[in-house]
């Protein structure tokens, strides 16, 4: 039988603590989580891994998250793409949405909620054969990022 993939994720977040803290989250939700601290280090990093969703902040400096999501709808149409940002106007969402992402999150987020949303993503986007549906048992904490 085939083992199950680690679902990877490139999370990019120019705050260190929020990095830090929401990297721990979804490495406890069993994902592997790559970071990148600027849009740019994520640009690097997503021409030369794959992954199963990108998870991305929108506000930060050198370029915005919606910048980063059309630059990798691009080459890649198919990954998901997760927007976790304090930006919580309206214009913000849709512009993250038109750019190509399937999901806006607001900070601050449940622990529950983050992990139920980068699940669904996930789920719905990959193959019948390789589906898993990773738990948190942090999921369980009322915290918020």
């Amino acid at each position: 039988m085939f083992a199950k993939r680690t679902a990877r994720i490139l999370y990019v977040e120019d705050d260190a603590d929020t990095r830090e803290f929401v990297s721990y989250v979804l490495t406890h939700a069993h994902y592997e989580v790559v970071v990148a601290e600027s849009p740019d280090h994520a640009a690097r990093i997503a021409q030369t891994t794959s992954f199963d969703l990108y998870l991305i902040d929108n506000w930060m400096p050198g370029a915005s998250g919606v910048e980063l999501c059309g630059w990798l709808r691009r080459f890649d149409y198919n990954t998901p793409i997760l927007f976790l940002s304090g930006a919580a106007y309206e214009q913000d969402k849709r512009a993250a949405l038109a750019a190509g992402a399937q999901g806006y999150l607001t900070k601050p987020v449940g622990v529950e909620e983050l992990v139920e949303e980068v699940s669904r993503l996930i789920t719905t986007t990959r193959p019948v054969g390789d589906r898993e549906s990773p738990r948190s048992t942090l999921a369980d904490e009322k915290c918020l990022i």
